[in-house]
């Protein structure tokens, strides 16, 4: 037996329609909601006490319309209870209406951060005009230029494009094959990436200074420093690594409820590939007929890396937003109109986060180095100092947690990242704690450091037997291209994480989130467990 029907004393045929209106209404929100393209604006409406009866009767008749399978009727009460309001609040018979409405709302239709979206159109206007130009030239050369110049572009065609078009399908395979076993095997993977990124790192330092080249030595004595400094950091961290396994495995359990989440990671991975080889026709280009190639290969590398950075990003903000949705709304949102969001009115804020967090990454190295030496030297104490308060700023004006308010309301990237950094301070000084020893980003960063080393294994063996003067060059490309590709793929994991913790934050009694959390604050709230977090500006010095 469903609930009786509410009764109307006393109706006419203008009410009837007016109430069969409304029903219409309800049912074509309702509609919307579940297919995640209506947006959802949270407000709270100050009215008298026949409001709040229609009010009920309105959810009551939207409950009775919902499947009992869609997770809408699950969580449509703790949806609401958003905007009911406080008993101090609850409206007075007889007083004056007077609706207070927010500016959160889950589907703003504006472009975000249009400034960093021009330049960086501009940017692939320059770079797409650039590259043809260049693979003109070499074609051009090719073909018209004379013997010395057609042997020599013949040499590095032969010698040089197999190796860096098998290096971008072999980081491609690694990439894809990274995010499914990390999905597949949360627990297993990251104690895995920590010690595959050293050995890996360090047998592709170790080949290359076998052939005793000085190219290649200068190269392999980077990779086995940074193999030393990988396996220094997971020892560091090996006391983080048990709660990082449990918020990873929790945060991916939505991902198999939407079958094409991962659509947009093969996208970008697709116009990824294309790119990259029209890119290694001009660098080829700029190599062989083109005047100061060091300068504009330079640039062509940094245009590269903002462009693979953007689509990372791309496939977070698509992620995030699902994921969100979900947490927020309960809501089983379309990822193809997701991503055309992502693409459209927030890419201005992935084209400026991509260039804000790879600079804060750096610059949480650099502040963990200076840390460890404060106070052994003056000099050494002031530039930590310094670089300690440089980062507490960047840290409030431009973070990686922003993508998830920025995929999810649609604000612009530094303010998200203050309203994001902000709902961790305002929740506890622990969870801010815990959010900022988070090794998820450092996780999804040995993962592209890892296929990268994989990819010169492999060109650097074959680039030794066919022509082994090209063998440093190659080793830093393809390590490169190994490093980008799987940083796209692994995007998905790092916007899922992202998402529990920002929702979280927003609202921690929400029934899909378990006690991992809870736990982890209540053992730092009775010391019974230590965070280790990035290092800040000593508090006694906070107010100076």
């Amino acid at each position: 037996m469903g609930a009786a029907e509410p009764v109307v004393e006393g109706g006419s045929e203008d009410g009837d329609e007016v109430k069969e209106g409304n029903e219409k209404k309800e049912e074509e929100e309702v509609k919307d909601l579940e297919k995640g393209q209506a947006g959802v604006k949270e407000t709270v409406i100050q009215s008298n006490l026949s409001g709040d009866n229609n009010h009920e009767e309105f959810q009551l008749s939207r409950l009775q319309r919902l499947n009992p399978s869609n997770p809408l009727r699950i969580v449509i009460n703790s949806a609401n209870r958003v905007a009911t309001a406080s008993p101090s609040q609850r409206p007075q018979p007889r007083s004056t209406p007077t609706p207070q409405q927010s500016v959160i709302t889950l589907n703003s239709r504006r472009y975000t951060n249009k400034i960093s979206l021009f330049l960086f159109l501009l940017h692939m206007v320059v770079a797409v005009g650039l590259v043809c130009f260049l693979v003109f030239k070499g074609v051009q050369g090719l073909i018209g230029a004379s013997d010395s110049v057609k042997r020599k572009e013949k040499r590095v065609l032969q010698y040089f494009l197999p190796q860096v078009e098998a290096a971008s399908v072999l980081s491609i395979t690694l990439a894809i094959a990274w995010q499914k076993a990390i999905r597949v095997w949360p627990t297993i993977m990251v104690h895995f990436i920590l010690w595959c990124t050293f050995f890996m790192s360090l047998a592709a330092g170790i080949l290359l200074l076998c052939f005793q080249r000085p190219s290649t030595a200068g190269v392999g004595v980077c990779l086995i420093a940074f193999a030393i400094g990988s396996g220094l950091y997971a020892c560091w961290v090996n006391r983080r690594i048990k709660f990082c396994c449990k918020v990873l495995n929790k945060s991916l359990e939505p991902v198999p409820k939407f079958g094409d989440l991962n659509q947009p990671t093969y996208w970008m991975l697709g116009a990824g590939f294309l790119w990259m080889s029209l890119w290694i026709l001009a660098v080829i280009g700029a190599l062989n007929n083109f005047y100061f190639p060091p300068l504009i290969i330079t640039a062509l590398v940094l245009s590269l890396a903002w462009t693979t950075e953007v689509m990372r990003n791309i496939v977070n903000l698509t992620v995030s937003r699902v994921i969100a949705l979900y947490y927020l709304r309960g809501m089983q949102s379309n990822t193809n109109i997701c991503f055309q969001r992502a693409v459209t009115l927030n890419l201005g804020s992935a084209c400026l986060g991509s260039l804000f967090v790879p600079a804060i990454e750096a610059l949480r190295i650099v502040a963990r180095a200076l840390n460890l030496l404060e106070g052994e030297d003056e000099f050494m104490f002031s530039c930590a100092h310094c670089c300690l308060r440089v980062m507490d700023s960047i840290f409030r004006y431009g973070n990686g947690w922003a993508f998830v308010q920025v995929a999810a309301y649609g604000k612009g990237f530094v303010m998200a990242s203050q309203d994001t950094w902000g709902l961790f301070e305002n929740h506890s000084p622990e969870m801010e704690l815990i959010v900022d020893s988070d090794i998820t980003s450092s996780i999804c960063f040995l993962t592209g450091v890892c296929s990268g080393s994989i990819c010169v294994i492999v060109v650097a063996a074959w680039t030794a037997k066919v022509h082994q003067s090209f063998t440093a060059t190659l080793s830093l490309l393809t390590f490169f291209i190994g490093y980008l590709m799987t940083r796209i793929a692994m995007a998905l994991p790092h916007a899922c994480v992202s998402c529990y913790y920002v929702c979280y934050a927003e609202n921690p009694e929400n029934r899909l989130f378990d006690k991992t959390i809870k736990d982890r604050l209540s053992l730092l709230k009775s010391g019974r467990d230590v965070g280790a977090p990035t290092p800040r500006i000593p508090h006694r010095f906070a107010a100076t």
